[in-house]
């Protein structure tokens, strides 16, 4: 009976607000039942270039990349939530007790570009408010087409503490990890200011770089 009462009250709603399916173009839903099935984490540890450990979501293909890029491109907050299931389950396996949430300062080319920082809306949808202590310092190249050490270089220094962290612990959290220099850069400036890093987690990560198993430091777990 609740599947029937929600299925017609979205029906009501896509009259009034046309939408389409961010994962695969489906009309009259923000995500469609078979692309929010896509959306099923499987939490699993992996290992960073620096030795650190990340616990990831989702693999950043298909109806995961193009829903996550109509939430930070487009501007489709409207798929926040179903993300944000999945990245609760990275954050439970990631939590430690007396630890807080980082979220990953968005630059501020894209804050102005989207009005909005897609990580920590992720973290509060997920029921977690984020710590918001980082901010970006300087300006930086997008990453998209840098290499793993001009990555890490074109971040290098670009964030900084709004305040001293000390005897703060922190886990941090981005949307998606490809060579892990975003969360490098991140742990660096916390260390700076003099806050301890204990743990990562991501919504999803890019399978050129870990592929199927590099990188895993334990099977990956279905989550419920």
């Amino acid at each position: 009976m609740g599947s029937r009462i929600t299925g017609a009250l979205l029906d009501a709603l896509a009259v009034l607000s046309p939408v389409d399916c961010a994962g695969c173009g489906s009309p009259d839903r923000a995500l469609c039942e078979a692309c929010q099935l896509e959306l099923e984490p499987a939490v699993t540890p992996r290992s960073l270039p620096d030795g650190a450990t990340v616990f990831t979501a989702l693999r950043y293909e298909g109806v995961v990349r193009r829903t996550l890029l109509a939430l930070k491109e487009s501007g489709r907050t409207d798929v926040a939530r179903p993300l944000s299931a999945s990245l609760s389950a990275a954050l439970d396996r990631a939590a430690q007790p007396g630890a807080e949430f980082l979220a990953v300062p968005t630059s501020k080319a894209a804050w102005r570009r989207r009005g909005y920082d897609p990580v920590a809306l992720l973290c509060k949808r997920a029921g977690y408010e984020p710590a918001r202590v980082l901010r970006s310092s300087r300006a930086t190249q997008t990453q998209k087409t840098l290499g793993l050490d001009d990555r890490v270089l074109n971040l290098h220094e670009s964030m900084r503490s709004r305040v001293p962290l000390r005897g703060r612990r922190f886990i941090l959290v981005d949307d998606i990890v490809t060579t892990g220099a975003t969360l490098s850069e991140a742990a660096r400036a916390v260390r700076a200011a003099g806050g301890e890093v204990v743990g990562h987690a991501a919504l999803a990560f890019t399978p050129r770089l870990f592929g199927s198993s590099q990188s895993l430091l334990g099977s990956s777990q279905s989550i419920p």
